[in-house]
């Protein structure tokens, strides 16, 4: 699939390019600040019989040249281009579905948003199911965020999904209970209660995993507990492979919510130095 985007504020437009990238991690996505680079762009495109863009996310209030206005010209390429209204504004609706958009999300967008947005596309791709990843796929970068087969894991405790992060940052590595339960409790002493709380902690983690049908990733031995890398997809696996996508990617920010995710951080804004 391939996707443009245009906003023409910096942080808005990566924030909402890392969300779709989380759920839609085999997408091809070019994104812009100027509409009218990207009307330049895709013109390009036409005229050299380039792969025509599926998916247009596009902010409306931008200088220069609207959202709307820019889709009406998108358009006149591109008959059947699906576009994606992006905005903190909700005056522009009506508007926006006169131009028999696919969809009208509310900033900042959720993974959850805009995967019902391309399940409802308008015009929908040859290959739009058999494209997607199969394939556990984890974000790192910003925030932790865990997806199977292109939807966000629901975890009934943070608690495990904090245990599930710090497992995939070990990278495969085996964590004896003690380890883990120092780390998510942090200053808490390891006392009979909480190796209790620890156990239900992996059985909901367990429960999540297998519901989803994902628990070939977690592996238990007697007092050790490791995720199996090479049955997932990760951002912070693909950067430590030197992939340039995947450092690109990275704009410093580790498992932001994760105290414990600091020192990692830090080593990872050292090699992009």
């Amino acid at each position: 699939m391939n996707i443009l985007m245009v906003d023409d504020e910096r942080l808005p437009l990566e924030n909402l390019k890392r969300t779709v990238e989380g759920v839609l991690p085999d997408a091809k996505i070019t994104g812009f600040m100027k509409p009218s680079e990207a009307l330049e762009y895709v013109c390009r495109a036409s005229e050299n019989g380039s792969d025509k863009p599926d998916l247009a996310f596009l902010d409306i209030e931008m200088g220069g040249m609207s959202g709307l206005q820019l889709a009406k010209k998108l358009k006149e390429i591109y008959g059947k281009i699906n576009i994606i209204f992006t905005t903190g504004y909700s005056q522009y609706a009506v508007d926006a579905y006169a131009l028999h958009a696919s969809g009208y999300l509310m900033k900042p967008v959720s993974g959850e948003a805009v995967l019902e947005a391309v399940e409802h596309l308008r015009y929908r791709l040859k290959t739009q199911e058999n494209q997607r990843s199969k394939k556990i796929h984890v974000q790192t970068f910003g925030n932790f965020e865990i997806f199977a087969d292109g939807k966000p894991l629901k975890f009934s405790r943070m608690k495990a999904k904090e245990l599930l992060a710090y497992l995939i940052m070990r990278r495969g590595a085996l964590c004896s209970n003690n380890e883990v339960i120092a780390v998510i409790w942090e200053e808490k002493p390891n006392t009979s209660a909480l190796q209790n709380q620890y156990r239900h902690l992996m059985l909901d983690l367990s429960k999540t995993l297998k519901s989803a049908g994902v628990d070939d990733i977690f592996v238990k031995q007697r007092g050790l507990v490791a995720i199996l890398p090479d049955k997932i997809s990760c951002d912070l696996y693909d950067f430590l492979d030197a992939n340039a996508d995947a450092v690109n990617k990275y704009t410093g920010e580790f498992m932001a919510q994760y105290s414990w995710a600091e020192f990692t951080n830090a080593y990872l804004e050292k090699m992009t130095k």
